[in-house]
């Protein structure tokens, strides 16, 4: 939808790929679907869910056999973004590298993006 042609809306990092893979798998699920909400201390927050069918409206994104599907009303806020998959000694988890985040708050669970993308009203 917001995409150019021959490139991807988003890239997934090898060990994103992996564990997005091992998460399909468990369950049987087709893929993840990642989107974005108001909330938060900076204004938005990253969703992700499980997918057992895909929506026609979604962009599918698949490398390496892993598929993220991304919502509609996240599309232009997602472009350009890296997906990448984390281990820590605390903790473990997605990361999003995006380049239309301008700011986040000091716990990195909330984002708020250049003033020129509208908000979604999910």
């Amino acid at each position: 939808m917001f995409g150019i042609p021959g490139k991807a809306a988003v890239t997934i990092t090898p060990r994103a790929s992996a564990q997005i893979l091992r998460l399909m798998q468990k369950d049987g699920h087709q893929g993840l679907r990642i989107g974005v909400k108001k909330g938060g201390c900076a204004g938005m927050e990253y969703t992700m869910e499980y997918v057992t069918e895909v929506d026609p409206h979604d962009e599918v994104v698949e490398q390496d056999g892993a598929r993220v599907m991304i919502a509609p009303m996240a599309q232009m806020f997602l472009f350009g973004t890296e997906i990448d998959y984390e281990v820590a000694l605390l903790e473990s988890g997605f990361k999003f590298r995006n380049p239309n985040v301008v700011d986040a708050c000091g716990c990195g669970e909330s984002i708020k993006f250049d003033d020129t993308l509208s908000a979604p009203t999910a």
